[in-house]
């Protein structure tokens, strides 16, 4: 398909209508810009020091908030310190520690699990590869791709349910498929960008375009947003929905104040 060409229902692939590849990429750039001009402190929200502890950390991060994973590993991190005492962990011991994240018994499995693995296959070592880490209990391409571009400065997307909403709101995919969405998306801005561009878009999720109704009449992106409407049109309204201590600059770039 050329930069121009339409699709037959008349737009490129995860676009909107009417809208050729071309168009698509320079949309999606455009509103990348403008994330990283709202999202200027974007980053990993869960804390680690090691590729090892991000890669436990993101395990645990399933069905719950980076928050409670934060408050759960220190002490996790400080008792735990290498692959090899994950894999010989007191299995009571660790689920004490694990309880507060839900799914406690299964998480404590999957820890013990992923230890054994690295021992067992990388030599206690965290490997730096996407084919290899995805050989690892628990471990996906979402998870993977954490770890990739925050411990070891690989360029990735991390397709979680934040992104794949947004992304589809936005119609850069018309995907459902986490994998697909990753190579669509991946497709429209510049792979030395997707580490960022994947922080940017997760935290414009969780403070400015909610699941059940997003701050649109407050949003920086809202000019170049087809769905632009489903959500508060009303600018003081929309206001007090947005989230987070940048609230105030985020607001700011729509000339808007609590």
């Amino acid at each position: 398909m050329t930069s121009g060409a339409t699709t037959r229902s008349g737009g490129a692939t995860g676009a909107k209508p009417g809208e050729t590849r071309l168009g698509l990429v320079r949309r999606a750039r455009r509103m990348h810009r403008a994330l990283a001009e709202a999202h200027t402190d974007a980053h990993c929200e869960l804390d680690f020091t090691s590729p090892l502890e991000l890669l436990v950390a993101t395990v645990l991060s399933a069905q719950t908030t980076d928050v409670t994973v934060n408050r759960v590993t220190p002490a996790l991190f400080a008792r735990y310190q290498d692959a090899a005492a994950y894999a010989g962990a007191d299995r009571t011991e660790m689920e004490e520690i694990l309880r507060p994240t839900g799914f406690y018994r299964a998480k404590t499995n999957s820890v013990m699990s992923l230890g054994a693995a690295l021992v067992e296959k990388f030599g206690g070592e965290v490997p730096g590869r996407l084919k290899d880490l995805v050989t690892l209990p628990g471990v996906g391409r979402k998870t993977a791709n954490v770890v990739l571009g925050n411990a070891f400065g690989v360029p990735g997307i991390t397709v979680d349910t934040h992104f794949g909403r947004l992304t589809r709101r936005w119609a850069w995919t018309d995907s459902e498929d986490p994998v697909e969405v990753e190579k669509q998306v991946g497709a429209l801005i510049e792979r030395k960008d997707w580490t960022m561009l994947s922080h940017r878009v997760i935290f414009h999720g969780r403070r400015v375009c909610h699941a059940k109704k997003p701050a649109c009449g407050a949003c920086s992106l809202a000019k170049d947003c087809p769905s632009a409407g489903i959500g508060e049109n009303d600018p003081v309204k929309a206001a007090k929905l947005v989230k987070g201590p940048e609230a105030d600059h985020l607001l700011a770039l729509v000339g808007l104040e609590r």
